[in-house]
């Protein structure tokens, strides 16, 4: 198992350069690199020039660090047809980034508009038809995960999703600050991994509080269109950490290897408090190992 650190929050304060050794200072031995500027940007077609890609590897190589997966956000499930070309040639750019960079692995989201989810959804549909055959070619691991404020939010409707290709190259992600959205609020954490089963490869860690409780968060105008999450300090939230730790060491998640894009991912993705970065991203980090390796 890879234990991976995602730097949104490096990204935005520092350079690729001193983002890996940041990383690397921390213990970690993989980057998960999360829509970057100068990367692959959100919603926008993917830049990486020959400086950056330049300045990557060679702290890349000074640090010993590896990329486990590239993190995209484009929009291939519309609403609109133009947004959906836009983003496949996005999507068919970054894999040629990641084959290149050696990365075989791309996790995402649906990126739909929940107000239009039967649009959204045979949009995603349509998309993945172009896209998976270009993977499977390239030898990459498309991950999905389900997104609040997305056209599909529940866990095991969006495994459903991803099964019915039942391709190698198309796996899932279950994302621990998502989960009270993914079963309206239950927090059942042990029956969602279940359920994704032998296609779940990949976990992110963060906390959150559970948006459906009264007044957890207070939004004004009351009833806005709009959706609230966290990416929280393991511990600082609601989220059942020892029923998410006790289910993966009873899918021996640690242990898994898939035949596309090799062993499942554990992400630390912690976002909001930079000032608590330096000690919450090395707990993080040790508790995974302790509770999944038994270091």
């Amino acid at each position: 198992m890879k234990i991976a650190f995602d730097v949104d929050v490096l990204a935005k304060q520092m350079s690729i350069n001193d983002m890996v050794h940041q990383v690397a200072d921390w213990g970690y031995k993989y980057i998960e690199q999360s829509p970057h500027p100068r990367i692959n940007p959100f919603y926008k077609h993917p830049l990486f020039s020959r400086e950056c890609e330049a300045e990557y590897r060679k702290a890349l190589k000074e640090t010993g660090v590896e990329i486990s997966s590239f993190i995209v956000v484009y929009r291939w499930s519309g609403p609109t047809e133009e947004q959906r070309v836009h983003a496949v040639a996005n999507w068919k750019e970054i894999i040629k980034i990641a084959v290149n960079m050696g990365v075989q692995v791309i996790n995402t989201e649906l990126s739909g508009d929940p107000n239009q989810p039967e649009i959204c959804n045979g949009m995603w549909f349509k998309s993945m038809e172009e896209l998976l055959p270009i993977a499977e070619r390239e030898g990459i691991r498309i991950e999905i995960q389900s997104h609040p404020y997305d056209f599909c939010e529940l866990n095991n409707e969006t495994c459903d999703m991803v099964k019915s290709f039942r391709s190698d190259n198309l796996t899932y992600v279950y994302s621990a600050s998502h989960g009270f959205f993914y079963d309206q609020g239950k927090g059942d954490v042990r029956s969602m991994l279940k359920y994704a089963g032998t296609d779940l490869s990949h976990v992110l860690f963060a906390d959150t509080m559970n948006q459906t409780i009264d007044c957890r968060y207070i939004v004004n105008p009351p009833g806005v269109n709009a959706t609230i999450h966290q990416h929280l300090g393991l511990g600082e939230g609601e989220v059942d950490f020892d029923g998410i730790f006790e289910t993966l060491r009873e899918m021996d998640f640690a242990n898994q290897t898939f035949k596309v894009g090799g062993e499942a991912i554990s992400c630390v993705s912690l976002f909001g408090y930079p000032e608590k970065m330096a000690v919450q991203a090395v707990e993080a980090r040790e508790r995974i190992e302790k509770e999944l390796l038994g270091k």
